[in-house]
């Protein structure tokens, strides 16, 4: 059923082909938006909206895939450069497309510990690239996918990959807390929401059982939904503002992560 106050919105979901990024693409649509979703390739993006067509009343319109690979840095540029041209007025970027850090420690090509990369770095440059189609229009904001498990995080300002300490639990800590830091970057209105423990590929991480990404899915479409007011940097668990990690507040931990992110993405300051 389109919802007025969706359904002329744009909102590009990442992480859209599986779990809660797809549950948050088919009730966007549901409710009339347009959604960009984003898969790993072209055509597990392409997939996953062709799911979305034969098993709603979804228009096919409605859905545009897009591919790109997190663990390179490239194929982020590509696909803000893309939907830049396409979108030119974005009016949301849900920061959903995550995974757990592999046992091993893993660099990417980049030079960048993968979970680190693939869960903030990457979507920390997505963010910033879009960030003029975000701002061109009153209500533009970004909604990322955190965890309540950036409360357990600590960032490694001189050790950021954790190649001399590695956990794979620390390191999915310590990009669950830069999301969530990074919400409250002033630029763009962002907020960070913990969907719930929900049964995904990452449970193990957190459970043995969890709710369905539907029920997950629905807190983060919520936030979407400009006729929810929202503050700059608030986290949510679930539907409930609450306090995220104290270093989430603190602005000299906000520039200083900008300021490392900047310079692990190749970003020359502003």
């Amino acid at each position: 059923m389109p919802d007025s106050a969706l359904s002329s919105r744009t909102v590009l979901v990442t992480g859209a082909t599986s779990g809660i990024g797809h549950e948050t693409a088919r009730q966007l649509a549901e409710r009339g938006a347009t959604v960009l979703l984003h898969g790993r390739t072209a055509e597990e993006a392409r997939a996953a909206a062709d799911r979305l067509a034969a098993t709603t009343d979804i228009q096919p319109a409605q859905l545009r895939p897009y591919g790109a690979d997190f663990s390179h840095l490239e194929e982020v540029e590509a696909l803000a450069r893309t939907v830049i041209t396409e979108r030119p007025h974005l009016d949301v970027l849900v920061n959903n497309a995550g995974m757990a850090a592999p046992e091993r420690h893993t660099v990417t090509a980049d030079g960048n510990e993968i979970a680190f990369q693939v869960n903030f770095l990457a979507h920390y440059l997505l963010t910033c690239l879009l960030e003029p189609a975000l701002t061109s229009d009153p209500g533009g904001r970004v909604v990322n996918v955190s965890s309540s498990l950036h409360r357990t995080g600590s960032i490694q300002w001189a050790d950021p990959n954790r190649a001399r300490r590695y956990s794979r639990l620390a390191a999915y800590a310590q990009s669950q807390l830069a999301l969530t830091v990074f919400a409250a970057d002033p630029r763009v209105t962002a907020v960070s929401v913990h969907p719930g423990v929900c049964d995904t590929t990452l449970l193990p991480l957190y459970s043995h059982e969890g709710i369905s990404p539907a029920e997950g899915a629905a807190h983060v479409v919520r936030l979407c939904d400009p006729a929810v007011e929202i503050v700059n940097g608030a986290y949510y668990d679930r539907d409930e503002r609450v306090d995220p990690a104290p270093a989430a507040t603190e602005d000299r931990t906000i520039r200083r992560l900008n300021k490392l992110a900047d310079l692990l993405v190749g970003r020359t300051a502003a």
